[in-house]
């Protein structure tokens, strides 16, 4: 966790929502100079802040709104800090909450040191890295209707499906609907086959927009990327989004906890009491760390040799997590030591 600590004359908490927001100014002493609720707008929140500019800082809790206020703050060169949303629950603990309340308390921790901050991702590469998500949501709705259609097969105890649903071609030569006698099954597997189609088509022209047109500021680092097995075009641009600046991360092991590979320890008294913070972090790294580690398998004999003998140890999820890890591991060494990917050191070390 990492919080704020630069000292300025004044502090703003923001209570952000989509329409409205509710203002808390502190001075240096703490005292209160601006309290009040005002329309998300922002040439009406710059008029509010406008006797305090000079050595102002402003900070909002991390939600879907905030980023015309980050981009706002840095056209006006105000510094703007976004608060981890996961690690700010004092916000949430009092007796009595409301807008107002919330902004108090994000002003205070943020004028204490004890602000928890969530990294601002820098406009210009913002947009690209949502339409990634994006593909990846579509992949995964597409994943969903494939996995109901196999599992209406099942449901009436039909024979197996002789080939994979996840192409076309298959697709139509298999004739999934006329394997059903019920015209309402008839309807719902036609339904799902339909979807499948249109994600198919709109899965393909996001890749197609993605490969062309995504900014990489480091050519290199998308190629040194590419030298690792199964990690393709699209997965290398999920790499390099969501990651942005390596140089962030000190040590492999805060990237690590970052991308969610790692179980971090609850202890008290010298007793662990268990893990905690599964939902802290990037799932999205998480999912293409993952990805890369079955898409490796698929390559690398070596790969699936190291699994087995890993499986035998811990059993297959477990292992599958372990490859999943040490393949972020190699991610990390291979943008920060800039050095392509070597399968032999990887499955060696």
């Amino acid at each position: 966790m990492r919080f704020y600590t630069q000292q300025h004359r004044f502090y703003c908490g923001i209570d952000l929502h989509a329409r409205t927001l509710a203002l808390h100014l502190l001075d240096a002493n703490g005292r209160t100079l601006l309290a009040k609720s005002i329309p998300a707008e922002p040439a009406t929140l710059l008029d509010a802040l406008a006797p305090y500019r000079d050595g102002l800082v402003v900070a909002c809790e991390c939600m879907f709104a905030w980023y015309w206020l980050a981009d706002l703050c840095g056209e006006q060169e105000i510094p703007f800090v976004l608060g981890h949303a996961l690690y700010l629950k004092a916000i949430h603990g009092a007796k009595a909450k409301n807008d107002a309340i919330d902004a108090a308390k994000l002003a205070r921790l943020l004028r204490g040191g004890a602000f928890p901050q969530a990294y601002v991702y820098p406009k210009g590469m913002r947009e690209t890295r949502d339409l990634l998500r994006r593909r990846t949501f579509f992949v995964r709705q597409r994943g969903q209707l494939l996995a109901h259609l196999v599992n209406t097969n099942s449901q009436y105890n039909l024979p197996p499906l002789s080939q994979k649903l996840c192409y076309a071609a298959n697709r139509d030569r298999i004739n999934l609907t006329a394997r059903f006698r019920d015209p309402s099954v008839q309807k719902s597997v036609a339904a799902n086959l339909a979807l499948v189609d249109a994600y198919d088509e709109q899965i393909r022209d996001l890749e197609l927009y993605l490969t062309r047109t995504a900014k990489v500021d480091d050519p290199q680092a998308y190629q040194r990327l590419l030298s690792i097995p199964g990690v393709g075009k699209v997965l290398a641009l999920i790499f390099l989004y969501e990651i942005h600046d390596v140089g962030r991360f000190p040590d492999v092991g805060q990237f690590l906890s970052y991308a969610r590979l790692v179980r971090c320890a609850h202890e008290s008294a010298g007793k662990v009491k268990g893990s905690g913070g599964h939902k802290i972090g990037n799932a999205h790294l998480k999912w293409a760390c993952g990805e890369a580690a079955c898409l490796l398998l698929r390559e690398s004999e070596a790969a699936k040799k190291w699994l087995a003998r890993k499986e035998r140890k811990s059993g297959k999820a477990r292992a599958l997590g372990a490859l999943a890890a040490r393949l972020g591991r190699a991610v990390y060494h291979v943008l920060r030591k800039q050095e392509a990917f070597d399968l032999k050191r990887f499955i060696g070390s």
